[in-house]
C-alpha cells in the first residue's frame, strides 16, 4: 500500500481517507468515507447528530480504530507501521508519537482541573515532547497571549469561563506545532455569548494557514472561512465542495433539508 497521489503527482495530502468504514457492533457509523485535506486547508465537516463526524476525527487521531479502507496522514497509514516492505499493526509507542503530532480540540475542553492554564498548555510539551520547563513556559505564555489569555496564565479551569477554557485548549492543541489540528464541535458546549471569542481564535488560525479539520454546526462560520465543506449523513459523504456551493447552492436534497433546518434553529441538528 502506498500513500495516495493527487493528479498523478506526489502532492500527498496531509490527510487522506479512502473508503473508510467504522462500526460499533452492528451499527455502521462510517460507510466508505473519501476525503482529502491538503496543507494549509481548512476542511469543515457538517451534518446531523449521529452521522459519524466526530467518530471520523477520532479515527484520524487513532482514538478509535476503523474496520475498513485506509486513513493516511502524510506518508503513514493510521493504525499501521511499515516493517520492511509491508505494513503491520502499529506499536502503541508509534501510535502515541503520531498522536502527539496532531492537535485535537474537544467539545468539553478536557483540561486538567488541578493545573493552571499555563500548565495545561505546556503539559504535552513537557511530558511528551521533553521540552525543558523554561522553554516550555516561554512558549506557553506566547500561546496564551495569542489567544488573549496571558493575564490568566495562573488561573485554574474552574476560574475560567467556558470560552476561556476552550481558548486554553486551542493553545494546548497547537503548542507542539502539529501538522494538523482537529476541532470536534469546539463551540457546542458554550453559552451563545461565548462562541464568538472561540471562533475569533479559529479565524486567526485559518488566516495563518493552519491545516485543520473542523466538525461544526456553525454554518455561517464555515461559509466564511472554510476552504472545503463536506456534508456527511449516515456515515457517507453526501456532498462536498467549496462552501459557496455546498452551503449556498447545495445540489443534494438531503443537504438542502439539513441546512434549512439548521438555519431555522441553529441549535438543532436533525
Amino acid at each position: 500500500m502506498t500513500a495516495p497521489a493527487v493528479d498523478g503527482v506526489a502532492d500527498v495530502p496531509v490527510v487522506s481517507l479512502r473508503g473508510v468504514r467504522k462500526n460499533f457492533g452492528d451499527l455502521q457509523v462510517l460507510d466508505g468515507i473519501d476525503l482529502d485535506v491538503h496543507a494549509g486547508e481548512a476542511a469543515f465537516v457538517i451534518g446531523p447528530s449521529g452521522s459519524g463526524k466526530s467518530t471520523m476525527l477520532r479515527c484520524v487521531n487513532s482514538l478509535e480504530t476503523y474496520q475498513g479502507g485506509q486513513i493516511w496522514v502524510g506518508d503513514y497509514l493510521v493504525g499501521a507501521e511499515r516493517k520492511g516492505d509491508r505494513w503491520v499493526e502499529a506499536a502503541p509507542k508509534v501510535t502515541a508519537a503520531r498522536r502527539a503530532d496532531i492537535g485535537m480540540v474537544f467539545q468539553r475542553f478536557n483540561l486538567f482541573p488541578m493545573m493552571t492554564a499555563l500548565d495545561n498548555v505546556v503539559s504535552g510539551m513537557r511530558m511528551v515532547g521533553g521540552v525543558r520547563k523554561q522553554a516550555a513556559e516561554r512558549r506557553g505564555m506566547e500561546l496564551l497571549d495569542r489567544v488573549g489569555l496571558s493575564a490568566r496564565a495562573g488561573f485554574y479551569p474552574s476560574q475560567l469561563s467556558g470560552g476561556q477554557q476552550q481558548r486554553v485548549a486551542i493553545a494546548r492543541a497547537i503548542a507542539a506545532n502539529p501538522r494538523l489540528v482537529l476541532f470536534d464541535e469546539p463551540t457546542s458546549a458554550l453559552d451563545p455569548e461565548l462562541v464568538g471569542e472561540v471562533l475569533d481564535v479559529m479565524r486567526d488560525l485559518t488566516r495563518e494557514g493552519m491545516t485543520m479539520m473542523v466538525v461544526t454546526h456553525e454554518i455561517a462560520f464555515a461559509l466564511e472561512v472554510a476552504d472545503s465543506v463536506y456534508f456527511i449523513d449516515h456515515g457517507v459523504v453526501v456532498e462536498s465542495g467549496p462552501p459557496s456551493q455546498v452551503i449556498r447552492d447545495p445540489q443534494h436534497a438531503r443537504t438542502r433539508e439539513f441546512l434549512t433546518r439548521v438555519r431555522n434553529d441553529p441549535h438543532e441538528e436533525p
